[in-house]
C-alpha cells in the first residue's frame, strides 16, 4: 500500500514547494509523475522547472514528449503512469480517478498538494482525503508552520 501525504500549502505555492520535493524524490532514485489540473498548468510548470533556480534544473518532460516513458519527472494533466513513476504528485485539485489499490498500488508514495488559500482546492482536497480514508489508505496531513517548515498534524 502506498504512503499518502496531504500537504496544505499556506505560505508558499506549488511552484515554490514542488521543486524541492521533486529533488528529494530523484535523490531517492525514484521517478516522479506530476498530475495537474489542466494542460495549461502543465505547460506553465514545464517552463518553471527549467528556470526555477540559476544553479541547476530538474530533468523532466511532459506527456506530449515522444520520450515521455523515459523521463525521470513527467508532467501531465492525466493520472496515467506513463513513466513508471514511484511517486505521484497531484496539484491544482487533480487527483486519482479512483482511490483503489488496483489504481494506485504501483506507487510507493502519493502526494496531494493543495492551496489553502483557494476554496475550490480545499474542497477537492477534503473530497480526496475522505475517499482515500474510506478506501482504507493510511493518510498523513502536513501543514506549513509560520516559519514555512512542514509540521505533521494529527
Amino acid at each position: 500500500m502506498p504512503e499518502i501525504l496531504f500537504y496544505h500549502l499556506e505560505r508558499a505555492g506549488l511552484e515554490e514547494v514542488l521543486p524541492g520535493m521533486l529533488e528529494k524524490s530523484l535523490e531517492r532514485g525514484w521517478k516522479a509523475l506530476v498530475c495537474l489540473g489542466s494542460p495549461e498548468r502543465v505547460e506553465h510548470l514545464d517552463s518553471h522547472l527549467w528556470t526555477f533556480r540559476d544553479d541547476g534544473f530538474l530533468p523532466h518532460g511532459t506527456d506530449t514528449d515522444p520520450r515521455a516513458a523515459q523521463q525521470p519527472i513527467l508532467l501531465t494533466a492525466s493520472d496515467s503512469n506513463m513513466n513508471a513513476a514511484n511517486v505521484v504528485f497531484f496539484g491544482d485539485g487533480a487527483g486519482p480517478r479512483e482511490w483503489t489499490s488496483e489504481n494506485l498500488g504501483e506507487y510507493e508514495r502519493i502526494v496531494m498538494l493543495f492551496d489553502g488559500r483557494d476554496p475550490a482546492a480545499m474542497e477537492a482536497a477534503r473530497a480526496h482525503w475522505k475517499a482515500a480514508r474510506a478506501t482504507g489508505f493510511e493518510t498523513t496531513y502536513w501543514q506549513q508552520s509560520e516559519a514555512g517548515r512542514w509540521e505533521r498534524k494529527v
